[in-house]
């Protein structure tokens, strides 16, 4: 029983850490994109502003949220994860 809730813990950690990352890949895009503040941005593309501080913030999100950001900031999902997520080391505890 005590393994599994090491495993359990250790995926915790692994998705902690990917929001993290998808969190500060978020918010740079977005001030590279001329957007000082998040909240103008989210207003400007009908997203929450509380809940898109709390993504950058690295909270979890749906996927489809998550694409409708993508889209907003005018990228393909490539574009998206070209950067900030090549290092798997991060993700490993």
């Amino acid at each position: 029983m005590k393994k599994q809730n090491k495993e359990t813990d250790a995926i915790k950690a692994v998705k902690e850490t990917a929001l993290k990352l998808l969190g500060e890949r978020i918010r740079q895009i977005r001030i590279s994109k001329g957007y000082s503040s998040y909240e103008y941005f989210a207003y400007e593309h009908n997203i929450s502003r509380a809940q898109f501080g709390r993504y950058e913030r690295g909270e979890d999100l749906r996927f489809s949220t998550l694409i409708k950001i993508i889209e907003a900031f005018d990228m393909t999902l490539n574009e998206f994860f070209a950067e900030g997520f090549d290092d798997n080391k991060k993700l490993k505890k």
